[in-house]
Parts: structure tokens; C-alpha cells; sequence
């Protein structure tokens, strides 16, 4: 599904989400509070937008390796960095989540751009991003949610579950996408992931609301 999507993933991003994408992009970056030194790992890549955005941060990311289990959506990202020139510190790998190919305490930060609640073992991916990150390390991880006020998310059930998946259908010419994705948001709960990132070891788990609710911020750390 994924790879099928991959030539228009960035269009229906940027379009689906007015933009906004960009701007929590950023967020999430900044929460890592980089000094230009890190070594970041960026997992669910895709191709590369967050990976792009802590290596470009000012400051930012020294090196930022991206994996994602979709060969296609790396090709294209790897196009993108090489069209920046930013390939030199950068890299995306084809890899899983539940199992990352990195060694035991070796980056300082981890990141996800709404891929968390794509994996199919997230106990599996917490308790790996717990082992790669070095004590002290810290987690951005971007994911929608469902809103909690009820009129905005009456409208945004509206639109997720009747526009978008008719947009995003008829620029990606997959439908099946985009019927997954409303989905896979309304399986995926807060409380949940944050008890879950706190059981596989994690310390300071916050989840951030922006975008009424819509969009959350986790944050979290390695104990030292």
C-alpha cells in the first residue's frame, strides 16, 4: 500500500493537511532541543520530510539515519536529499521498526512522523527505541488522534471518513489508503501509548495537543 502511494505521498501530506504538516514537523524537532552534535534516528520515514526538517533545524541534527520498510518511498527520499545535497549526513535504510537495525545505545534521539500506529507491534517498536537510544536520549513522535471536543470532532469525522478518502483516492489512485487511515486513527488512543512508552521504560511521557486535539506531540526519555 504504501510503496503504491509512495509518488504522491508528499502532495496529499501537504494538501490534506492545509500545510500544517510542516509546522509539527518543526514542533517535534524542536522538542529534541538539538545542539548540532545528535545523531538521530527517524523511523516510519517515509521519504525522509522529518528526517529533512532535524537536519536542517538550526541547529541541527549532526547525522540522521532514516528507516522505513517501504522501498519506494526510500527511492524518493533519497532523490530529495540528493537534490538538497544533504546526503553527506544523511542516509534512509529499509528496515522494521520492531527490530532496528541500529546498535544498543548509539543515537541521542528517536523520531516518528505518523507512523507509530502503522506498526503492527508497537510493544516490540517501544522497547527498541528504548535500546538504541543512549541513556538520556529523547523521543518526538507525531500521531492524529481522535478530537476530543465534540464539535470538532463531529466536523472531523465528517471530513475524514467522506472527503478524504475520496481525495485521497482520486490524486493517489489508491482507495484503499486512505479509507485505512481514518481507521487506524480511530483505533489508535493517547492514554494508551503513553501507558505504553511509560511500561517499556520510559521517563517525562507527555503527549502535547495541537490542531484541536487533532494532531498529538509525545515526548519522552531514556533514563540515564
Amino acid at each position: 500500500m504504501f510503496d503504491a502511494i509512495a509518488p504522491r505521498y508528499d502532495f496529499l501530506n501537504h494538501f490534506l493537511s492545509a500545510g500544517l504538516d510542516v509546522l509539527w514537523r518543526r514542533r517535534a524537532v524542536r522538542s529534541l532541543a538539538l545542539t548540532g552534535r545528535e545523531t538521530v534516528l527517524d523511523l516510519c520515514a517515509g521519504t525522509g520530510d522529518l528526517a529533512i526538517a532535524a537536519r536542517t533545524a538550526r541547529p541541527g541534527a549532526a547525522r540522521v539515519l532514516g528507516v522505513d520498510f517501504s522501498p519506494v518511498m526510500l527511492a524518493l527520499g533519497m532523490k530529495k536529499l540528493s537534490a538538497r545535497r544533504l546526503d553527506d549526513r544523511m542516509a534512509l535504510a529499509q528496515g522494521d521498526a520492531s527490530s532496528i537495525p541500529v546498535r544498543s545505545g548509539s543515537v541521542d534521539a528517536v523520531t516518528i512522523g505518523f507512523g507509530i500506529r502503522n506498526v503492527e507491534d508497537r510493544a516490540a517498536a517501544c522497547r527498541e527505541m528504548l535500546r538504541v537510544l543512549k541513556p538520556g536520549g529523547r523521543l518526538a513522535i507525531l500521531e492524529f488522534a481522535m478530537p476530543t471536543s465534540p464539535l470538532f470532532r463531529s466536523l472531523y469525522l465528517s471530513y475524514f471518513r467522506h472527503i478524504l478518502p475520496r481525495l485521497g483516492a482520486w490524486i493517489s489512485g489508491h482507495k484503499s489508503a486512505y479509507t485505512y487511515l481514518p481507521e487506524s486513527v480511530d483505533a489508535f488512543r493517547v492514554d494508551d501509548f503513553m501507558d505504553l512508552l511509560r511500561s517499556s521504560g520510559f521517563s517525562d511521557v507527555a503527549a502535547d495537543p495541537m490542531a484541536f486535539t487533532s494532531v498529538y506531540l509525545y515526548t519522552a526519555r531514556r533514563g540515564s
